[in-house]
């Protein structure tokens, strides 16, 4: 069995360590053994009946050479939190996996690692993503796509044939992409986003919010 600690103690790392256990395709060759945190939020010794660690001090209760790090942060930031961290157990000497759902629809092998993709995502051939990404559950990658690093992508997101997604953007629930668009760094797509065109770096692009009318639900015959 090949030992994972995750790092973060939110909704996010329960939710690692929950399909780590509970995936078919994990479940009989990984062990979650510890949760890390650094010291400054480390708020309890114990996460879901396993230690909790100082991340300053990982190696010495769990070693690179013993152990996978898996990143389990959010979007904060811009996702620059996620990939701080990232990187940090990188330069400690950590290897990651991936967490790639059994019930997701992969069609490439150009995958990276610290990915976080969850259930019903569909990602055609010829895609490429990166390092330090998260998909949530029930995207399409449209084919010969490019998805740099550190990027979160919502759920029910469509993108397009050959779409770039440079790094550390945020795509919105039921965003949509056209096809032959690059979305450029640290962009923000709010949701339900309908974007046919490239991005500008760190632009924040949102759709209208939909209009409340001046009637009662029950005055409205819906058949």
């Amino acid at each position: 069995m090949k030992k994972i600690v995750i790092f973060g103690i939110g909704d996010n790392g329960e939710l690692a360590k929950y399909y780590f256990e509970n995936d078919e395709k994990y479940k009989n060759n990984y062990e979650v053994v510890a949760f890390t945190v650094q010291k400054e939020y480390l708020t309890k010794k114990e996460f879901k009946e396993i230690p909790v660690v100082e991340f300053e001090n990982l190696e010495k209760s769990y070693p690179p050479e013993e152990c996978y790090l898996f990143v389990a942060v959010g979007y904060t930031a811009m996702n620059e939190v996620r990939e701080k961290v990232y990187l940090e157990g990188k330069k400690r000497g950590y290897k990651y996996v991936s967490y790639i759902s059994s019930k997701a629809n992969i069609f490439t092998d150009k995958i990276g690692e610290n990915n976080f993709i969850l259930e019903d995502n569909t990602i055609q051939p010829f895609v490429e993503i990166g390092n330090n990404n998260v998909l949530w559950s029930g995207n399409h990658i449209g084919h010969h796509g490019k998805i740099g690093n550190n990027c979160f992508i919502t759920s029910h997101v469509v993108i397009s044939g050959r779409c770039i997604i440079e790094d550390n953007c945020f795509i919105g629930v039921n965003s949509t992409l056209r096809d032959h668009i690059t979305v450029k760094y640290k962009t923000l797509l709010g949701a339900g986003s309908w974007i046919s065109k490239n991005t500008e770096e760190y632009g924040v692009y949102l759709s209208a919010e939909a209009v409340k009318i001046n009637k009662k639900s029950t005055d409205l015959k819906i058949s």
